[in-house]
C-alpha cells in the first residue's frame, strides 16, 4: 500500500469529522452524531453519517474502542469496502446488565485502514498446509 497523505471524507448534516486522538493512532475515531442509548443485552445500529473514499487495494476495518468494551461492554465490527461510498454505519453490541447511553459527539468505534489481497478461490481436491493439518478447537491445549 502507498502511504496515503491523506483520505476523502464527505459529511452529512450533524456528522462529525473522523479523528484520530494521536498522529500515531491506527484508526479514526468515529462519533456519534446524535444521542442514542444501546440496551443491556442488545444492539443497535447508528448511522454516523460520514462517507469515506477508501483508498485502492484496502478496506476500512470498523472496530471497537478498548475502552468501551474494556469497561462497558460496548463492541464493534465491520467491513468498509473500497467502492462504497454510502454512509458508514456502527452496529454496537452491549454486552453488559446495563443500558448504554451515548451523547452526541462521543466515540463509539474506530475505522482502520488496511491493505487487503483479493485471491481468486480455486477448487482444489486436497488442501496441502502444516504441520497441524485438521487440528482445530483446542488442539493445542490450555
Amino acid at each position: 500500500m502507498s502511504n496515503y497523505k491523506h483520505i476523502n471524507i464527505q459529511l452529512e448534516d450533524g456528522a462529525i469529522m473522523p479523528d484520530r486522538a494521536h498522529d500515531t493512532d491506527a484508526g479514526f475515531d468515529l462519533f456519534a452524531s446524535c444521542d442514542f442509548n444501546v440496551p443491556a443485552h442488545g444492539y443497535i445500529f447508528h448511522d454516523t453519517g460520514v462517507h469515506m473514499e477508501i483508498p485502492p487495494c484496502t478496506d476500512g476495518h470498523v472496530r471497537s474502542k478498548s475502552g468501551l468494551n474494556r469497561y462497558h461492554g460496548i463492541t464493534a465490527d465491520g467491513t468498509v469496502d473500497e467502492g462504497y461510498t454510502g454512509t458508514i454505519g456502527v452496529t454496537l453490541h452491549n454486552s453488559s446488565a446495563e443500558d448504554y447511553c451515548f451523547k452526541r459527539g462521543d466515540k463509539i468505534a474506530q475505522v482502520v485502514i488496511e491493505k487487503i489481497v483479493r485471491p481468486m478461490p480455486i477448487e482444489v481436491a486436497e488442501i496441502s498446509g502444516g504441520d497441524r493439518g485438521e487440528n482445530g478447537y483446542g488442539s493445542t491445549g490450555k
